[in-house]
């Protein structure tokens, strides 16, 4: 029987903070396939982060099919926003959630990962931090547009970048992106769909740039609306969920299970000729031109 076999290979997924999220599910559809999970967890946000896990409150989320649970083989402090120890600013180093944590920014993890564990085989990008979400792209400041871009998109490229000569040849990257990179989203804003789009098209230029340069292959996922932590920032997330529901052509809820299943696959050897795709895992939502609910249609003649 076909199966997804990733014994022996290592993977670091950047962007684990919870266990609602697609990073989490992802991390949990690779540990199924037999791979070791190492992550970076938003500095801010470790010490809660660790402290739940330690704690169990993770346990029923962490449980895998054959009963054990998930396991964390290392858990590194990540802020995706600075490359360099020399880009952090003096206020983000004296702030009380950084103060006590060293190398977090990108190369130091790349390089603090390599010396751990050696070379990796698999590397996730699901980070995604945008300040002003609430705005409209007309009330986006140029601050919060940049760091929505940064956060976002460039810190992909930077990831590929600092981890690319410590990955196995024929290795493999995924990132997340989402239906607005294409459509107008109402409400989605702070500049978080201008990033999505950019994460789409560097998702297309890595898979040329990493895949000459060091055999690697380079997707994305777009995935349809899930109630996640994350996602309830942008404050309409319940809504978009009843949206798909309504007019998407499976008329059921995504699970974040089904994107770990799709990212096992894009990350495995059963994927081998597939790079610079971007990959809708939305129960066919991507595929519609109208809204079937709108009341527009329900008008008579």
């Amino acid at each position: 029987m076909l199966q997804i076999d990733l014994k022996g290979k290592k993977a670091f997924i950047a962007g684990v903070g919870d266990d609602q999220g697609f990073g989490w599910a992802i991390a949990k559809a690779l540990a199924e396939a037999g791979a070791e999970i190492i992550i970076g967890t938003w500095t801010p946000i470790l010490k809660i982060f660790t402290s739940s896990l330690k704690a169990g409150k993770f346990d029923s989320a962490r449980r895998l099919c054959d009963g054990s649970l998930l396991q964390f083989s290392k858990i590194y402090p990540l802020d995706a926003s600075f490359d360099f120890p020399d880009q952090v600013p003096q206020e983000v180093r004296e702030n009380k959630r950084y103060k006590d944590v060293g190398g977090y920014t990108i190369s130091e993890v790349a390089n603090e990962v390599a010396k751990d564990f050696g070379k990796i085989d698999i590397l996730v990008h699901s980070l995604a931090n945008a300040p002003e979400v609430k705005n409209s792209l007309l009330e986006t400041s140029r601050q919060g547009y940049l760091a929505a871009m940064s956060s976002s998109s460039y810190s992909l490229i930077s990831l590929v970048s600092h981890f690319g000569p410590h990955m196995q040849t024929g290795g493999s990257i995924l990132s997340l992106t989402y239906l607005a990179s294409q459509y107008v989203i109402p409400g989605y804003g702070g500049g978080m769909s201008s990033s999505k789009a950019a994460l789409e098209s560097d998702t297309r230029t890595l898979a040329w740039e990493a895949g000459r340069k060091w055999n690697l292959r380079v997707n994305a996922i777009s995935a349809g609306p899930l109630g996640s932590r994350a996602a309830k920032a942008i404050g309409f997330i319940e809504r978009m969920i009843d949206y798909s529901l309504s007019n998407a052509p499976l008329k059921k809820d995504l699970k974040a299970k089904e994107v770990g299943q799709t990212a096992a696959f894009l990350l495995s050897p059963l994927a081998s000729a597939i790079t610079g795709a971007t990959l809708y895992v939305d129960n066919g939502l991507n595929t519609m031109g109208i809204a079937v609910d709108s009341p527009t249609l329900a008008k008579g003649d």
